[in-house]
């Protein structure tokens, strides 16, 4: 039989496999002895861009997998070139070792996803350049806006040794940042524990955060925990819940708890200007979202008033913003007085600090009585706020206003606040602030009205005084300085007061804030419940001298007539009360009564040295006919037209009757 010869077929794809095996096995051969550091320059050169600044690589491999591992070694991020290479620690920053783990299969997706990231002895310095900018301030190049980066999503980040170093002299900080992966235990995930240790604000700085070292692939089944203290001075923070992305602190459920002895200590940590106040304490919740952290639902205490409601910051490069809605159920008017530069709290307060409690006993030594902290014009203009501010209840000791009402906006340094309102009874005192903070001397301008203001509501608190009665009246103020107490002493503006129905006594207290007591009403004639029928007031001010224009006060048994000046720079008064009786009262004393020296603690006694003359009680209020008759529009749109200064002037201002007008028959 003929032999069957085998197919030809076999042999070709023998040939074939050859063909396509050999150049297989020699990409596989050029893969496996492929030195990575070919791509070494590009990986710096796009780094460097990246960054703006020069980035180093010893050694750069790749460990092929379906997943692969990127491992860069000795990476080195350098100094702004205007930090010399002799200076300390010429780099910013260097990393052991760098293992990236990289699933390059979700870039067609438009994503980094990076599985795993192992960062091994980082090291960081961080420290001033000679221009004043951190050296970790990085030049990054914006991207284009219609081209958006891609995403990127870490999923487990792991530190071995980390440890950086903080020098920042222009807050006050040295402290050093260290940072390690602590292994699971059973049933925990592993941790990532950050702490801080040094100063900071010039005051120790202690700081703890533990975290997860999942990062990436959250469920609201396993959200990401975190949990934070701090304590700088005596400030403690702390921060304690979940993120659903820790990332971007989205999806977060973590409350903020703040305390400590003054607000204004939380402005080097927060850059939120505020100001002087006494011990608080205060806990909410912490999210971010439209690009604001925001502490909402918080509540608390501020001294001896409590404090609630919400705050949003939004960061921004020139100065963040921050918008806030609080509310107190009761406020204690001492503990705003760091508002006006005052040392704020009580004595006997249960928060009430030392240092504090030493600020108010040594302003209270002073001879002066105005404030003069100086406003922290830096402070002023660090952010811009919007913030509104409601009290329901107001303590002091003197006068028991109702309510505030505040709306306050700082944009570039200026301050608005329009209005500042207080309740008092059916009336109120309400303020128009300004203040221009952009130039090294503020310039303030205070627009104030008291609308039909119930003097029997604000006297309700005092064991020796009474009255009723209501006031009304306007004051304005124009002036510059950088303390309140530089302010009126350099004010010009004015302030006109009206009254009826009151009680003498009470309107002393009121206006000039002196504690004259009965024996004083006594020398001047006036029992101390005499029924006031009307009281004018009209005050001009120029280069912080009051001036009197008109004091005018008709009693029932007497008229009472003012005159002198305050000087609010030298905070000296020189004043004199003259009492007109209406009918003989042996108590009157007939000279007038002179309240002099100190504006804090002036001296009140009788000048004996000029006698007062007696004249009719027309004749007096006719020396001052001519400008207060020119009060009247003012007058009835503070109080309305029928009240008693209303008719006392119009009075003053009629020619004398004729005999025939009083019903009798001439001579």
């Amino acid at each position: 039989m003929p032999t069957t010869l085998p197919p030809r077929r076999p042999r070709k794809r023998r040939i074939g496999v050859k063909i396509i095996g050999n150049p297989l096995i020699v990409l596989l051969l050029i893969v496996l002895l492929w030195d990575w550091n070919w791509f070494k320059p590009i990986v710096e050169a796009r780094a460097s861009a990246a960054l703006n600044r020069p980035v180093t690589i010893a050694n750069l491999d790749v460990k092929l997998r379906w997943h692969p591992w990127i491992v860069l070694d000795d990476i080195v991020i350098a100094n702004p070139p205007e930090m010399t290479p002799e200076m300390p620690d010429g780099s910013l920053a260097s990393v052991g070792q760098l293992s990236v783990h990289i699933n390059p299969w979700a870039l067609f997706d438009g994503k980094v996803v990076l599985p795993d990231l192992i960062i091994d002895r980082l090291r960081g310095d961080l420290r001033p350049t000679p221009s004043g900018a951190g050296n970790w301030v990085l030049d990054l190049r914006p991207g284009d806006p219609n081209q958006p980066g891609l995403a990127i999503d870490i999923g487990t980040l792991s530190i071995i040794d980390g440890t950086a170093h903080v020098l920042d002299p222009a807050h006050k900080a040295d402290f050093v940042l260290t940072a390690h992966t602590e292994n699971a235990d059973a049933g925990t995930e592993a941790q990532i524990i950050v702490t801080a240790d040094g100063r900071y604000s010039a005051q120790p700085i202690t700081a703890k955060l533990i975290g997860g070292t999942v990062l990436g692939l959250r469920d609201p089944a396993h959200p990401y925990k975190i949990d934070f203290t701090a304590a700088n001075g005596a400030t403690r923070i702390a921060l304690n819940g979940t993120l659903l992305d820790p990332l971007r602190f989205g999806g977060a459920n973590v409350s903020l708890e703040l305390q400590g002895k003054d607000l204004a200590a939380l402005f080097p940590l927060t850059n939120i200007p505020l100001p002087e106040t006494p011990p608080y304490k205060l806990k909410g919740m912490l999210d971010y979202g439209e690009q604001k952290f925001r502490f909402t639902d918080f509540n608390g205490t501020v001294g001896s008033s409590d404090l609630g409601g919400d705050l949003y910051y939004l960061p921004r490069k020139d100065r963040p913003e921050i918008t806030a809605n609080l509310v107190s159920r009761k406020v204690v008017l001492a503990d705003l007085a760091g508002f006006i530069g005052a040392p704020p709290g009580k004595d006997g307060a249960a928060n009430d600090t030392k240092q504090q409690k030493a600020e108010r006993d040594l302003q209270e030594a002073k001879a002066t009585l105005l404030p003069d902290q100086p406003i922290n014009l830096p402070k002023l203009r660090s952010a811009d706020m919007h913030v509104s501010y409601k009290a329901e209840r107001i303590e002091t000791e003197d006068m028991p206003l109702d309510n505030i009402i505040a709306v306050l906006d700082i944009v570039d340094g200026k301050l608005t606040m329009k209005p500042l309102s207080f309740a008092v009874g059916t009336g109120a005192i309400a303020l128009n602030i300004s203040l221009d903070g952009q130039q090294d001397q503020v310039h303030a301008i205070a627009d104030i009205d008291f609308r039909k203001v119930d003097l029997g509501h604000i006297l309700k608190k005092s064991t020796i005084f009474r009255g009723t009665g209501v006031i009304a009246g306007s004051g304005r103020i124009d002036t510059t300085g950088n303390s309140l107490k530089t302010m009126l002493g350099r004010g010009d503006g004015q302030l006109k007061l009206f009254m009826t129905g009151g009680n003498l006594s009470a309107i002393l207290i009121d206006l000039a804030g002196l504690d004259l007591g009965n024996a004083v009403l006594s020398a001047l004639g006036i029992p101390r419940r005499t029924d006031l029928r009307c009281m004018i007031a009209d005050f001009g001010l120029k280069d912080g001298q009051v001036d009197t224009r008109t004091l005018l006060l008709d009693t029932t048994e007497a008229n009472v007539i003012g005159s002198g000046a305050i000087n609010l720079s030298d905070e000296k008064i020189d004043y004199k009360l003259k009492t007109e009786p209406k009918h003989f009262n042996i108590g009157s004393l007939p000279a007038p009564i002179i309240i002099k020296g100190p504006l804090k603690s002036p001296t009140v006694a009788p000048e004996y040295k000029s006698l007062a003359l007696r004249g009719a009680a027309a004749a007096i209020l006719g020396i001052v006919a001519t400008p207060l008759a020119a009060l009247i529009p003012t007058i009835q749109l503070g109080l309305g037209e029928d009240n008693d200064c209303v008719a006392l002037l119009k009075t003053v201002g009629a020619p004398p009757a004729t005999t025939s007008q009083r019903g009798g028959k001439g001579k």
